[in-house]
Order: C-alpha cells, then sequence, then structure tokens
C-alpha cells in the first residue's frame, strides 16, 4: 500500500476490515460510512486526530473503531 492510499482514519487497515463500535452506526464498516455518511466519517476523522478515538483488534480477530464516550 503507497503512502497516499493510507486511510485517514485506519491507517494502513482497510477501511472495509473496521467496524464502528458505537452508537446508531455500530456494526457498519468505515467503508460505508465514508460511502454514505461522510460527514460522520469527517467527525470520526476529528475524533482520531484529536486522539479520542482508537481502532482495537477483537478475540475474533476482527476491528473495531471506539471513540472516547466524553465526545459522544
Amino acid at each position: 500500500m503507497a503512502q497516499q492510499d493510507l486511510s485517514p482514519l485506519t491507517g494502513i487497515i482497510e477501511e472495509d476490515q473496521v467496524f464502528v463500535d458505537f452508537g446508531e452506526h455500530e456494526g457498519k464498516s468505515i467503508l460505508e460510512v465514508q460511502d454514505t455518511l461522510p460527514a460522520f466519517y469527517e467527525f470520526l476523522i476529528e475524533q482520531k486526530n484529536g486522539g479520542k478515538c482508537a481502532i482495537r483488534r477483537q478475540k475474533d480477530k476482527s476491528f473495531r473503531l471506539h471513540v472516547s464516550q466524553t465526545v459522544l
């Protein structure tokens, strides 16, 4: 993956492999959010840039995006 191909939200992990783990969009992939909810995608990027979200690998080996509860 080339540097310019990195996701601003997930980095080197493909956006279709990371899922929202909170709120009304729980279970949607980041790729789906980017395609259908651009304002929410931008919000998530802002949270990441502010250090308020993290991607965690679950026991089932899926990746979940978590955002600090203080911003929800």
